[in-house]
């Protein structure tokens, strides 16, 4: 078995510095672990290269400025950051994750303004994020939580809080055997999975939520302008629940996730088709690049 996440040996980057793992702790009081003011990134390293690190890099500052918490290094220090814990470990392959937090300090109330922002940066060997499903569809619940409107919290941040509730659907999910969990936002929209940003094919064009209440993945990003200059049409707009059944294939995507295809949405089912095994297959070479 895998050793737990706080007892493993390696390097793990804070606040500047290169710790053993066991030694990258923070104070029980820490203001992110009461309320949530933490925004991160995960990112994938291919043969010794994150992909679209420095993007990444640029988002973790923009989540941080969305929150108003000024994180107190450069994009190029973070990316300096992620080279110097693969290094460390020795890592040509991994899953790295970026994390900026306030800390413990004067303030331990909702206010926080005289507390550090502190940060850190991990990597680890991980595999496939659902597993088999990556080959064969994953299955997802749909979620009785709905994702929120963007005028009751910073939806465009990829901040801690906003991921309660993912967990707890994907928990949810996963007690009736399914891998995950396919949210609608406070309209009734399909928006997104707990982790991963969600695609369908229609007649051989491409549908997508719009990211206007959804994290704007860098992942969705990527796959969305790998498809346009092939030539397929891509639709981001609003997606009810009942045009599920009208589509054909569908497909998750995430750093974590990459591409992912999905068979099933409650009740609703899809093929692994031809367009979903080639955007995952033309993924995987531009990420080797």
């Amino acid at each position: 078995m895998t050793a737990a996440y706080d007892d493993r040996d390696g390097k793990i980057w804070l606040d500047g510095a290169l710790v053993d793992w066991r030694d990258a702790k923070v104070h029980i009081l820490t203001h992110a672990l009461h309320y949530a003011s933490s925004v991160f990134e995960g990112e994938r390293c291919y043969d010794g290269k994150v992909f679209k690190g420095h993007e990444h890099s640029l988002r973790l500052i923009e989540s941080g400025r969305l929150l108003e918490m000024e994180v107190p290094y450069s994009a190029e220090e973070i990316d300096a950051a992620k080279e110097a814990v693969l290094k460390a470990n020795g890592l040509e392959n991994a899953y790295l994750r970026v994390v900026a937090w306030r800390g413990s300090g004067l303030d331990m109330g909702v206010s926080a303004r005289r507390n550090p922002v502190r940060m850190a940066v991990a990597a680890w060997e991980w595999g496939s994020y659902y597993g088999d499903a990556k080959w064969q569809g994953a299955k997802l619940d749909v979620a009785r939580w709905k994702r929120p409107s963007p005028d009751t919290i910073p939806t465009a941040a990829k901040a801690a809080g906003l991921y309660m509730i993912c967990t707890m659907s994907k928990h949810a999910a996963e007690a009736k055997g399914y891998s995950d969990a396919l949210f609608m936002d406070w309209r009734g929209y399909v928006a997104e999975a707990t982790g991963a940003n969600i695609f369908f094919v229609k007649d051989g064009e491409v549908h997508t939520p719009l990211a206007d209440a959804i994290l704007n993945g860098i992942t969705r990003q990527t796959v969305i302008q790998m498809l346009k200059d092939q030539g397929v049409t891509v639709h981001e707009r609003h997606i009810k629940p009942e045009e599920l059944d009208g589509f054909q294939e569908c497909w998750l995507t995430g750093s974590a996730a990459e591409v992912t295809p999905v068979g099933q949405i409650g009740d609703w089912h899809f093929q692994v088709g031809q367009m979903t095994r080639k955007v995952a297959e033309d993924y995987e070479k531009l990420v080797r690049a």
